[in-house]
């Protein structure tokens, strides 16, 4: 039962971080439009940097074949992006500067609605990875109390 209780766990990891990662597009895509006097400081654009917990797949590989329990797992850092700001022309804004731009938020809205939707499908797959792990440890249960 442990290898479930192990799967159970990287699928809630990932489903986390497919949060965060949903959560932290959401917020860029809120920033897009902003603005702000000139010399203030903008809005920086979000990423989500993902890395994984424990060893890798091969080394996960080894450890299952050799009856050890794979560890396992993912987690997110949230760094700034170093993305320039987006400058518009409107020299009737009272925010423009001298030569009449306005600067937003470096957010790319259609980069960030993918990432929304990659984020979205992530997480169905890891909620579809827990909910059959969580079938396999039911039925197993289920098994062992028939005999």
């Amino acid at each position: 039962m442990g290898g479930i209780w192990q799967s159970l766990a990287i699928s809630q990891s990932g489903m986390e971080v497919e949060q965060l990662r949903a959560e932290v597009a959401a917020r860029n895509i809120a920033n897009a439009n902003v603005t702000s006097a000139p010399g203030m400081p903008l809005a920086k654009p979000l990423r989500v940097m993902v890395q994984q917990v424990g060893v890798g797949f091969g080394q996960a590989l080894s450890r299952a074949e050799s009856d050890q329990t794979p560890l396992g797992g993912v987690r997110a850092v949230v760094v700034e992006s170093d993305a320039p700001a987006r400058k518009v022309l409107d020299p009737s804004s009272p925010l423009a500067d001298a030569q009449g731009y306005v600067q937003y938020a470096g957010v790319n809205t259609l980069e960030e609605m993918f990432a929304m939707t990659m984020a979205v499908r992530s997480y169905e797959a890891n909620v579809t990875a827990f909910n059959a792990a969580r079938s396999m440890m039911q039925k197993a249960l289920d098994i062992g109390g028939k005999q």
